[in-house]
């Protein structure tokens, strides 16, 4: 396989190997698509057909109903084509999946999203062994370092029962697949129960149901009596906090779980009353340790801070380039999933 005739190709519907006529978390509606983790931004409705980790595709059917979804797990090798493929863990959120493609004796990985530091939840993300590696920079900057979960863990905690013995309600935004979880499983005891937006615990019940062991919540439906949970930490999508939603719950205080958190500015214009740096992507030092681990001499960079990564990695003397995709990464300004009626308490 010559650098004229790749194994992938980057194209207006998204990541696409011709010769195995398939396309990687595609934004796109295409025949077929190989799906890296069931964030809405990597796994788009419209698909002929989907090919995931098992735990992605429970996630899949919870948010986009009855598809065309098959199944593959960690380290099984498919022929599609002319293309020899297999999922690696990603490490981002339960189920996450790096794509290895390989013809010709030629490899080429694609990241999805992915961090390194292992959590207790997700699969430990694995180096997947390539020449030409697509990975996600979403942190791709050197202040962005992830301090150790325990660490930040019993921070929010602090938080959470400072907020209780208050009166008030702590209210924590983070993402309804992934953070959610994570948080959920990391936390030391708390004054009170946790509390679920609709579109956190209609995941948390998907992956209850295949398996993951996590605590119990309460789900927020209409008919919940806020008075009737004191010390209450209520989890939700960080769209729905500040909305009429989160106001019915009387006085509170506001906290955000992600890596954004990590820049002061950030945390200001959110107007939330605490921030913890807390995500589900690699910081700067776990994404040059993956470059790096793959072995590879080719690099693309996708959604983050692609030209200064990219900068970098030339500097390490990578032949770098930059793809531009409709990815998001971590976006702390999306509103909640609301594509099933378990989305909407």
């Amino acid at each position: 396989m010559s650098r004229t005739d790749p194994v992938l190709r980057f194209e207006a519907a998204g990541i696409h190997c011709p010769t195995g006529g398939f396309f990687i978390d595609p934004w796109r509606p295409v025949a077929r698509a190989l799906i890296t983790h069931a964030h809405a931004d990597h796994a788009r409705s419209g698909m002929g057909a989907y090919l995931c980790t098992p735990l992605t595709a429970a996630v899949l059917r919870h948010r986009l109903g009855d598809r065309r979804i098959e199944v593959m797990d960690y380290g099984e090798t498919r022929q599609i084509g002319d293309a020899r493929v297999s999922f690696h863990p990603a490490g981002h959120v339960p189920g996450s999946a790096q794509v290895r493609v390989e013809i010709g004796g030629e490899v080429w990985a694609v990241s999805g999203d992915y961090k390194t530091a292992a959590d207790g939840l997700a699969e430990p993300f694995a180096p997947v062994r390539c020449h030409a590696f697509v990975t996600e920079c979403t942190f791709g900057l050197p202040v962005f370092r992830w301090r150790p979960q325990a660490e930040v863990m019993a921070e929010v905690g602090a938080w959470w029962h400072e907020t209780a013995a208050t009166g008030k309600v702590a209210m924590l935004g983070a993402y309804s697949l992934g953070k959610a979880q994570r948080l959920l499983a990391a936390l030391p005891e708390g004054p009170g129960p946790v509390l679920t937006h609709g579109a956190v615990e209609g995941v948390t019940q998907v992956l209850r149901d295949a398996g993951l062991a996590l605590p119990e919540t309460i789900p927020v439906t209409p008919d919940t009596d806020p008075k009737a949970h004191p010390g209450a930490l209520v989890i939700a999508p960080p769209g729905a906090l500040g909305t009429a939603w989160a106001r019915r719950f009387g006085p509170s205080s506001t906290a955000f779980a992600s890596g954004w958190m990590a820049l002061r500015g950030i945390r200001r214009r959110r107007a939330g009353d605490r921030g913890f740096a807390v995500s589900d992507h690699a910081d700067f030092a776990g994404l040059t340790d993956a470059v790096l681990a793959t072995g590879c001499d080719r690099v693309f960079a996708t959604h983050g801070y692609t030209a200064s990564f990219a900068r970098w990695l030339g500097d390490k003397g990578l032949e770098a380039g930059i793809v531009a995709t409709e990815y998001t990464g971590e976006d702390i300004d999306a509103a909640p999933e609301t594509e099933t009626p378990a989305a909407a308490p």
